[in-house]
């Protein structure tokens, strides 16, 4: 009897997860409460795999021998806790996809910077020579690389959502790039509980493997004094000297591990600003330890210019430059943005809120913002927060609105800028659609 393999979530998790269960020779079906994309619909298809859309057949989800649920829905909706009653494992992608994988793995994770430092580690694998792929919360689903069977190294960023469905997930080298308080609606509204979700990209490591980490960050120091993990620590820092690890000295990047050292100048990176400092300590980290030579190291970082949606320049009109910086789904992101702006700024905030708390950036609203533009179905908390501080306040409910109101606003020489602090699905259908919808309308006006 085949096991039976009941997949809740047809989005790219889902159906790459149902695809390579097929090839593993699982019974698989698929099931969206919501409605499946057509892209998606003509996979399954292609491929013969049972689905359904518009609500969940019970009797054919709780007849699973397994579960593979997407990371967006959460633990406590209804069908995911009747599984678990009925004792039928749940798990995530990630966790399915590692057994059938014998590859070098990579997991980052992290509030921040989690994209541009798998982006940036997976350019310098790539451009070292190595056989290398790029996934998880981030281009095409890991379970579907696992199925091509072609990989022998993958560099999957891992968000807490995905990490909360591991089991025997081990990654060889870990990254966790900060934290910051996000998705805390997800954890009870407890801090503690998003840092261990996070944390557990290490709870099945072995000495053999690394964890590569920001030794600048309180929370992390503190959490890994209280709960030592397994692996070799390989820590960064901006702020101190470190024996083993990269740390900054005399406007270099010093990185030393075991018998290795490379020095690279700050000033030739081809991303700047302190938050992009971290996030290349980090992948030349993970790239030192994968034997990459130190000249394609210093060559690729040169040549990153960044990920789409995280302070991306879109055009200057009229002497006012336009910065996408969409990703920026959580306050702590937006603090970077916000603190990296040189001239008078025009802020376009809002959206689905996730227990913000925008206390810590008052001082730098007060010194950057002249006005702000509220772009959500639900602002008061945004209002509330800035309204002492700015002059200005209006509130949009469209991207199209947003942007015109923003062209009025700004003068030469001044900023317009896209960093909402939110996740998106209020209004759009993710922090993707949402930067695309902005970079069409500054193009329209």
């Amino acid at each position: 009897m085949a096991e039976r393999l009941v997949i809740l979530g047809a989005g790219e998790s889902g159906v790459g997860t149902a695809i390579l269960g097929k090839k593993k020779g699982f019974e698989v079906f698929v099931s969206d409460f919501g409605k499946v994309k057509e892209h998606y619909k003509q996979v399954l298809i292609h491929n013969e795999i049972e689905w359904e859309e518009g609500g969940h057949t019970e009797a054919k989800v709780l007849s699973a021998t397994i579960v593979m649920k997407s990371p967006g829905i959460k633990d406590t909706a209804a069908m995911v806790v009747k599984l678990k009653a009925k004792g039928i494992p749940v798990i995530s992608e990630i966790e399915f996809a590692s057994k059938y994988t014998k590859a070098i793995i990579v997991g980052i994770t992290g509030s921040n910077g989690k994209t541009t430092t798998a982006t940036l580690t997976y350019e310098l694998l790539r451009q070292g020579g190595l056989n290398v792929a790029l996934g998880g919360n981030i281009g095409k689903s890991f379970a579907e690389e696992v199925a091509e069977d072609v990989y022998e190294n993958f560099v999957l960023e891992l968000s807490s959502f995905q990490l909360d469905g591991i089991e025997t997930f081990r990654p060889h080298i870990a990254v966790l790039t900060n934290l910051s308080p996000d998705h805390l609606d997800r954890y009870d509204y407890n801090y503690e509980n998003y840092i261990a979700s996070k944390f557990r990209i290490a709870m099945n490591q072995t000495p053999e493997d690394y964890f590569i980490y920001d030794a600048d960050d309180a929370e992390i120091n503190k959490w890994l004094q209280q709960h030592p993990i397994q692996s070799q620590l390989l820590p960064f820092s901006l702020k101190k000297e470190l024996k083993k690890g990269a740390f900054i000295k005399d406007n270099n990047i010093i990185l030393t591990i075991d018998n290795t050292n490379l020095t690279m100048p700050i000033a030739t990176l081809g991303l700047q600003g302190q938050h992009n400092l971290k996030n290349a300590m980090a992948a030349s980290t993970v790239a030192t330890l994968l034997k990459i030579r130190k000249t394609t190291i210093r060559e690729c970082m040169e040549s990153f210019q960044g990920v789409e949606h995280r302070l991306e320049r879109v055009l200057k009109i009229n002497k006012v430059l336009y910065i996408n910086d969409s990703k920026a789904t959580n306050v702590n992101a937006t603090f970077y943005a916000l603190d990296s702006m040189e001239t008078p700024t025009v802020w376009i905030v809002g959206g689905e809120d996730k227990g913000n708390d925008y206390s810590e950036l008052l001082p730098l609203v007060n010194e950057k913002v002249k006005a702000i533009i509220c772009l959500g179905v639900d602002n008061q908390k945004i209002i509330n927060a800035f309204g002492n501080v700015v002059d200005i306040m209006v509130e949009t409910q469209s991207m199209q609105d947003a942007v015109q109101v923003a062209y009025r606003m700004a003068s030469r020489g001044e900023t317009v800028l896209l960093s909402p602090a939110c996740a998106s699905f209020d209004l759009f259908e993710n922090y993707e659609d949402r930067g695309r919808q902005f970079k069409d309308a500054v193009r329209n006006l």
